[in-house]
């Protein structure tokens, strides 16, 4: 809950939610704005968990490992090529010509592969058109 007046529909589906042992978090508020009364007092009464951020959430329901399970599998290759391009990069540029010439990759077959790993986060470029990994 972002936020809540006393009284309001956001606070009766909290207490819904309460009713049917759900997780009910809630972001503070200012002590003066009436629109964070609601959320302000479920915190204070415990009844809610306090959340300043996503992580909080990741974190009270036990979600961090699942999120760190994807960003792995997000930098594991996806294919033959993404796996022998990934293991010629290091955090010392090598242009893309080299990379063609040491994996027998067609230049535009090693250019959308490096393409796509760097939509994953797994390399990034560095100059002009030489590559490193991103870790």
């Amino acid at each position: 809950m972002v936020e809540a007046q006393i009284g309001s529909g956001a606070l009766i589906t909290a207490d819904y939610s309460l009713e049917q042992n759900r997780e009910v978090f809630a972001f503070p508020g200012r002590t003066t704005d009436r629109g964070s009364s609601g959320c302000n007092r479920l915190i204070r009464e415990g009844r809610a968990k306090l959340v300043t951020s996503s992580e909080d959430i990741l974190e009270e329901l036990d979600l961090t490992v699942a999120v760190q399970q994807l960003e792995i599998k997000a930098v594991l290759p996806a294919n033959d090529e993404e796996g022998r391009l990934l293991a010629l990069l290091s955090h010392e540029p090598v242009h893309i010509d080299e990379l063609s010439r040491q994996t027998a990759m067609a230049a535009p077959t090693v250019a959308s592969t490096l393409m796509m790993l760097e939509l994953k986060g797994a390399v990034r470029q560095v100059g002009t058109m030489s590559f490193v990994l991103a870790h």
